[in-house]
This record gives C-alpha cells, structure tokens and sequence, in this order.
C-alpha cells in the first residue's frame, strides 16, 4: 500500500504582505527630503506618485516633462569596474526600463509645482532632473536621500526606498483604482504582474465593496 503522506507535494508556504507605509510616514519622509535637498523631496515624491524605480528616477531629464505629464522610458544602471578604486567611481549607463517598455504618467498638481519650481532654478546649469551638470545623479544617491530623511522622520530601519513604489500601489488599488492603470504607473508588463505582487491591496479593495453593498442594503433598516 501507498502511504499518500509520501507522494503529497509540500504546500507552498504563503507569503505574509510585507504591509505598506501611511500616509502621514510618506508625507513625513517627503518633508525632511525636502528640507535636506529640494531635489532629494522632489526624487522621493515621484517615488511616491509615479512608482518609479530608483534607477528610473535617476534618468529623468527635464524634457521628459510635458504639462502634467512624465515620460519614463530609461533605467540609470550602474556599472562596477574591476578593481577596489574603480568599484567606488562606477560608469552610470543609461538604459532601457527593467520591463523595456516606455510609460507615460500623470501627475498631480503639487508635484507639478515642485518640478516647475527645480526647473527653474537648476535646468540651466544640465539636463538632468535630479543633478546639476553634466553627469546624472548615481542611484545610490537617491537610496541615501531616503535613509536619510526616513531617519529624520522617526522611521524604523525596516522601510526601504521601494517601499514608496509599494505605497503608491497599495494605495492606489485598495482605493479601487483600477489595476490595468494602475499597472501601467508601475511600469508592470501586464496587470497580472501587479495582481500577483499587491494582491493584498485587492483585499483592501474587496473589504470597502463589500461594507458598499452591505449599508445599501441595511440602509433605513433598523
């Protein structure tokens, strides 16, 4: 006889949401960006409104700026040569996006205000939005500007840079945007990409349609 305990495949053990950022902790964190460097605020609210990736932050050019629109088409890679000395001064490469894909994404009024107000005290001296001169600004650079204002924000250790790319996901979807826009902000392939990662954010979502439906039916009971 079989013993089924033997040829039963292992359940997947299911990964816990990594939870997301409040509102007041983003507002907080763009605040002492701000206040350190206006570029440092202005990199870490695109973050935040557009998911950017960090790479992606670092290739944004003025001209990439249309009105109330942003094109993100390219991914500042950061390239390691061989020795110790090297390794500290890296190439930047400017490359296509992680997913290849050119995307163009709306912004809010405010962030518009803050690139206008960048612009025109920086875009004369280059062309990059969050550099002054020639060279664009190394990613690591943008990881630090938000260890640093995470910090002075009182956040723990345990938040990331990538967190505000989360935020801007969860937040959008559990407020029941939709997932195909919601997936193009990203930057995702397709939605089913963004359904598999913030698929937490669809409970959000699930939890305000069903009090929706149900205080239309209790309505005027009692």
């Amino acid at each position: 006889m079989t013993n089924a305990a033997t040829v039963a495949g292992l359940g997947r053990r299911k990964t816990m949401p990594r939870g997301s950022l409040t509102p007041d902790q983003v507002r907080r964190v763009l605040a002492e960006a701000a206040a350190h460097d206006p570029a440092a605020g202005l990199a870490l609210r695109l973050a935040a409104v557009t998911g950017a990736r960090r790479g992606e932050l670092a290739a944004l050019r003025w001209d990439d700026v249309t009105g109330d629109h942003i094109t993100i088409d390219s991914n500042m890679a950061i390239i390691r040569h061989g020795t110790k000395v090297d390794r500290q001064t890296p190439t930047l490469r400017d490359d296509p996006t992680k997913t290849a894909n050119r995307r163009t994404v709306t912004l809010d009024a405010g962030t518009v205000a803050a690139i206008k107000d960048l612009r025109a005290e920086r875009s004369p001296y280059g062309p990059w939005m969050l550099a002054v001169g020639d060279r664009p600004v190394n990613p690591e650079r943008i990881t630090s500007w938000w260890r640093l204002a995470a910090n002075r924000a009182g956040l723990e250790t345990r938040w990331r840079l990538h967190d505000l790319r989360h935020w801007s996901a969860t937040l959008a979807i559990g407020s029941g945007h939709d997932l195909r826009t919601v997936a193009n902000r990203l930057g995702h392939a397709n939605p089913a990409m963004t359904l598999r990662v913030y698929a937490h954010a669809l409970d959000i979502a699930d939890q305000a349609v069903a009090e929706t439906l149900g205080a239309a039916l209790d309505e005027g009971g009692g």
